[in-house]
């Protein structure tokens, strides 16, 4: 389900910056940043989900086979987790920590795929 229907959004009422186990890379960060000074965003979501495909993936094996696919080697990160509530609280803390962020609130939340609910990070 798209975002914007969760939540009940029309296009252009939020910024969204989409990837693969909403991991808060340097990458999304400098969206973020951009997103917060020049466009004026007022409050950060970080939203995970149930099901999600990095959920108890192995960075290490993952990045091996990759290596041994392609014969080249990698220091790619992927952000696997194994729970999604810490995985969340982690973004948010990433997010956080950046000194450019400012007073702007950051909020964790989980779609549960199998209900359609959308629920805190606990």
């Amino acid at each position: 389900m798209a975002v914007e229907d969760i939540f009940g959004l029309r296009p252009g009422d939020v910024n969204i910056i989409r990837n693969a186990g909403a991991v808060a890379s340097q990458d999304v960060i400098r969206s973020l940043l951009l997103s917060r000074h020049v466009l004026g965003t007022r409050e950060i979501v970080v939203l995970g989900h149930t099901g999600c495909g990095m959920l108890g993936l192995d960075d290490e094996e993952l990045r091996q086979r990759l290596e041994g696919a392609t014969g080249q080697p990698s220091d790619t990160r992927f952000g696997s987790f194994s729970d999604i509530d810490t995985h969340v609280r982690r973004q948010i803390e990433r997010i956080e920590a950046h000194p450019w962020i400012g007073a702007v609130p950051v909020h964790g939340l989980i779609y549960e795929v199998e209900t359609g609910l959308v629920r805190e990070a606990v």
